[in-house]
Order: C-alpha cells, then structure tokens, then sequence
C-alpha cells in the first residue's frame, strides 16, 4: 500500500533557505542599494545576521523550554486527583500574565534584572505560558475513561498509565498547544532589542528608530522566514506523532 507523501521536505528547504540567507545576506548589498538608493547604508552591517539568528533561535528556545516546564508540571498536577481543586486558580493566574504585553513586562523588569536577555527571557516565558498550558489540558482531558480503566485492569500503576496511555495519547495536542506559543515567541522576541539584547529584531529597530526600510525589510524577512520554517517543522511533527497515536 502506497504512502501519502508526509511533506516534511519543506521545512528541511525552508531551514536551508533561512541559513543561506542569513549567511549570504552581505552578497545582496547591490540589490539593497538598487532598491533603496535614497539610503546611504541600505544594508545592516552592525553584526552578521547568522549571528543574530543563532541569538534569536537560542533566546526563543530557552524561554520556550522554560514555559514549557512549567506549563507541563503544573498542567498534570492540576489533572491529578490531588491537584483538581487548584485547576482554576492556575489558569485564572496564567491568563492574567497573558494580558500584559511583553513590553510592559520589559519595563517592569529592566529596573530589577537589568538590561540584556533575561528580561526578554522573562517576558517572553510569560507571554508563552498560556497557549502551552491549554494544550496540556486539553491533550491530557481527551484521554477516555475506557482506555484508562483498560490500563487499570491490566495492573498499570497510575504512573504507568500516565507515560505509557495518558502521554502518547495527549501528544499531538500538547504539541499544537507548543507549536502556537513558539511561533508567537519567534515574532515577539524582536523587542529584546529595545532593552539591548542583539537578535533578528536589532534591524528592525534599528531601522524603525533611523527610517531606514531596508533594515527592517530585512530582518522582518528573516524572522518572518524563521517563524515559517519552525511552523513547518511541528506540522511535520505533529503529523508523525497523529498516525502514531492512531496505531
């Protein structure tokens, strides 16, 4: 029997088109200059973009993987019997984080940690705890009770049943709730620059601040071309871990 194409040979070519863009961005400085011949310097040379790239992927996986610890920790405790009662108070609490903008979080907590990362670190954990947390919940609630009592009966403890039904089960979910907040976070992390942390969002403010659209075309195409690739990643994933849950 044939198998439908599963599509994950786009992300591996937009991955390499990000890289050879990143890495070949200087070599288009005669189109830059074609392009915006009013501009004196069309083409940003204050740091090399596969730098700023790299420093983009790492701020956003780092307070991705922080989100995600606590999304996941505290989205299973709130599942178990003994946590149930706090489910509420949880999710009030984390949709209230959700409300504030990055940028307010940013000026709140500058004057305590400082300028640099981990501010950005901060609030771009905040602004990514919710989508992660619902997923959780979500993927973690669909698990139905005849399965578990199936798990039961064949002398699963509560911990097998978890990571060996309840987990696989609740996957795919989980994962949709992480692959909107990752996304999210790839866009949002351009503000790090306005508190001094260097990132894909260093042109664009630049480029705001100076006028210069050239900057900002490019990092915005870079960030931009990153978040579609990332996206085009957990979509492959997504649908590798669906026919697995299905079998």
């Amino acid at each position: 029997m044939k198998h439908r194409p599963t599509g994950c040979g786009v992300p591996l070519l937009l991955a390499t088109l990000l890289v050879a863009l990143a890495v070949g961005m200087a070599e288009l400085g005669p189109l830059f200059h074609a392009l915006f011949p009013q501009q004196e310097r069309p083409l940003y040379q204050q740091a090399p973009f596969w730098r700023l790239l790299l420093a983009h992927v790492q701020m956003v996986l780092v307070s991705s993987g922080a989100a995600f610890a606590v999304a996941f920790a505290a989205g299973t405790w709130v599942t178990r019997a003994r946590g149930l009662a706090f489910r509420p108070v949880l999710e009030s609490l984390v949709s209230m984080g959700q409300t504030f903008p990055p940028i307010a979080v940013l000026a709140l907590a500058v004057p305590l940690m400082g300028f640099g990362e981990r501010p950005v670190l901060l609030a771009l954990a905040l602004y990514g705890l919710l989508p992660m947390l619902q997923g959780v919940l979500a993927g973690l609630a669909q698990t139905p009770a005849a399965t578990l009592d199936a798990a039961r009966g064949l002398g699963l403890s509560a911990r097998q049943r978890f990571w060996q039904v309840e987990l696989p089960l609740a996957a795919p979910i989980i994962l949709a709730g992480v692959r909107s907040s990752v996304t999210i976070n790839i866009g949002t992390a351009a503000i790090a620059s306005t508190v001094g942390a260097q990132n894909l969002g260093a042109p664009i403010i630049i480029g705001l601040s100076g006028f210069n659209t050239a900057y900002v075309l490019q990092g915005a195409v870079l960030t931009g071309l990153l978040a579609i690739t990332v996206d085009s990643f957990f979509e492959c994933l997504g649908r590798r871990l669906q026919r697995r849950s299905l079998t």
